[in-house]
């Protein structure tokens, strides 16, 4: 091998004789006019060597080995294989599976229209002091969170809302109320996995504010009923629990439990079924509640009687009253079969303040399909003036479990009405003009965009299940018509291009 000029050895790394940018962009623009090119790092590995040499015995004319000098990445000559996985809890949505997501979007959406809601969005990333509400919340610990470039706390959203909350205060009176909003949109949360459980998912959330009345806690079970009876799910599939957050308050009130320690009892008694009861038992003493008091507690949330439960309260009491109201709209939407007391339903967030409700699945092989209730007290939480409110979330992993248990998942295979072929290169210009005079028209048009035969195109047919084939072909074409065939029936015939619907 000839001998390297020794020049060779004191020129610097291309990266580091670039001249400084004080715009990326700049630099950007600069690196597309002068491309660096990578060279093979076997061919010059003498040469890289013999420079590393020079350099750490001085040989930089400065007498010394340079301290602190960037050195660029290993050059390798293959790319290294990505996991082609989607990040642990989340979901690719390839067609047919999208098909599926928006068939039940749809469904969220003419429900909600059909009871005169309007719909709302919010971003994806919030800021973290909108979820840090109490301690003891589940929802704390599963945040996906981290501090921006600006400094700031953000979160991907866990749920949706606190955005609303958000939304309402920030709109104050230019608002008339009551608002019926509701939203479809994409949730995270760095929690536990099972069936029907994932770390990002979609919810459904439909909310009334400005009504104090049970009438809104009855029309939103309505809402999710007509949405179940739409998808094919019975009274015998699915139910709904009702509680009232105002039947633990009454209890602890009657063992001078302080109003200080609610919220953290309501996430502790939220765990019932899903932790032993002897932890549910320590929670609360530790919590700070007396042992006569979890006793007492506890006998109560076992009830599954409306009657039994007055018997115990009194028939005066806001949280009775407020139940047997609500109990006795479900008569009159017609969804009385639907809906059962159970004491120990309290959901597991701080906000809540009267009814709560959650959908189940009947024979238990599901976590809740659903779930929501009143929180007349969250917007102080956030500066604002306190409205009456009500609302749920619907997540869209449970149900889809629950359809395919069922049998009702639907067949939504991908349907074009038409599939446009010419027949000859020469008249992919014209095949084209066919194509765009039917889009305009509002017909789904599958264009064969390269030369195929013709057992090629009626396969491609068949797997878009495509309504009819339309060949644009020589002679045809030069008398202004095109070959239309019905693919069902195999009718073939000749229409004018001006008359083609």
């Amino acid at each position: 091998m000839p001998a390297i000029p020794s020049s060779l050895l004191h020129l610097k790394p291309l990266f580091l004789s670039l001249p400084r940018f004080s715009s990326p962009s700049l630099a950007l623009n600069r690196a597309r006019k002068f491309p660096i090119h990578i060279i093979n790092p076997r061919s010059l590995s003498s040469l890289s060597s013999s420079a590393a040499a020079a350099q750490s015995t001085g040989d930089n004319g400065s007498g010394g080995g340079r301290s602190g000098a960037l050195a660029p990445p290993p050059i390798t000559e293959e790319l290294q294989k990505i996991d082609v996985n989607p990040p642990k809890g989340t979901r690719d949505f390839p067609p047919e599976e999208m098909r599926l997501r928006t068939w039940l979007f749809h469904n969220f959406r003419e429900v909600s229209r059909l009871f005169g809601f309007e719909e709302v969005d919010f971003p994806v990333l919030e800021s973290e002091a909108l979820y840090i509400r109490k301690a003891g919340e589940e929802i704390r610990d599963q945040l996906y969170c981290f501090e921006d470039r600006g400094n700031r706390r953000v979160a991907l959203r866990p749920e949706l809302t606190p955005s609303l909350a958000r939304l309402v205060i920030q709109k104050g009176k230019s608002v008339s109320l009551p608002l019926k909003w509701f939203a479809v949109g994409q949730c995270w949360r760095y929690e536990r996995m099972t069936r029907g459980r994932r770390r990002e998912h979609y919810q459904w959330n439909m909310d009334i504010i400005g009504v104090p009345e049970v009438t809104a806690e009855a029309e939103l079970i309505s809402s999710i009923v007509t949405f179940f009876k739409r998808v094919g799910i019975t009274a015998s599939d699915v139910g709904f629990k009702v509680s009232s957050r105002k039947v633990l308050q009454e209890v602890l009130r009657c063992y001078s439990v302080p109003e200080s320690l609610f919220s953290k009892v309501c996430i502790i008694i939220d765990k019932i079924g899903k932790i032993p009861a002897d932890e549910i038992k320590k929670d609360l003493k530790f919590a700070g509640v007396s042992e006569e008091a979890v006793e007492e507690l506890l006998q109560v949330l076992s009830i599954k009687s409306l009657t039994k439960l007055e018997e115990i309260l009194g028939g005066a009491g806001e949280a009775v009253a407020d139940l047997k109201q609500l109990f006795s709209l479900a008569e009159k939407f017609g969804y009385a079969e639907w809906i059962e007391f159970d004491a120990s339903i309290v959901r597991g967030l701080a906000y809540y303040t009267g009814i709560v409700f959650e959908g189940f699945d009947r024979e238990g092989k599901l976590r809740a399909i659903c779930g929501g209730g009143r929180y007349d007290r969250l917007l102080s939480t956030f500066g604002g003036d306190d409205l009456p409110a009500c609302g749920f979330g619907f997540g869209d992993a449970v149900i889809v479990e629950l359809l395919k248990d069922r049998g009702l998942l639907p067949e939504l295979s991908l349907q074009v009405e038409n599939i446009v072929c010419a027949l000859d290169v020469d008249l992919q210009g014209a095949a084209a003009r066919v194509a765009s005079i039917l889009r305009e028209k509002s017909q789904t048009v599958d264009l064969v965009l390269e030369s195929k035969p013709l057992k090629w195109v009626f396969k491609r047919a068949a797997r878009i299940n495509a309504h009819r084939l339309i060949l644009v072909g020589n002679s045809e074409w030069q008398r202004g018509m095109v070959v239309v065939k019905i693919l069902s029936s195999g009718e073939q015939y000749e229409v004018k291009l001006d008359e083609l619907v």
